[in-house]
């Protein structure tokens, strides 16, 4: 399995900007895919951003154009750049990362966006 950590959540004002990190336990290229899920209170966990198998990337429709998922294979970290932030993305943020059958979870890192 592996570890995942995350960073770089806060309060913003909508249209600011935010990185996230997640921090791997283990070399990223062992993993199948890894990706940012959201939770909003009384909703669903929903894929924000992720990398698939084949190393190609995929957004949700809402952030599209907002939001870049990138990668430092060197130092096993994911990024979440978001930017022109909209009050509807305020969520708890995971990291996931998917290794054979084990899928791992980060403890989350709250985002709110200010009207």
């Amino acid at each position: 399995q592996v570890q995942l950590v995350e960073s770089g959540g806060g309060l913003v004002q909508a249209g600011g900007s935010l990185r996230l990190s997640c921090a791997a336990s283990r070399s990223i290229f062992s993993l199948n895919t890894m990706g940012w899920y959201r939770q909003a209170p009384g909703k669903q966990r929903e894929l924000v951003a992720g990398f698939t198998s084949g190393g190609s990337t995929n957004y949700a429709d809402s952030v599209k154009g907002r939001f870049t998922i990138s990668r430092d294979n060197a130092n096993n970290t994911v990024y979440l750049q978001m930017n022109n932030l909209k009050p509807e993305d305020t969520a708890v943020y995971y990291c996931n990362a998917l290794l054979g059958i084990w899928s791992s979870w980060g403890q989350g890192t709250q985002v709110t966006v200010s009207s």
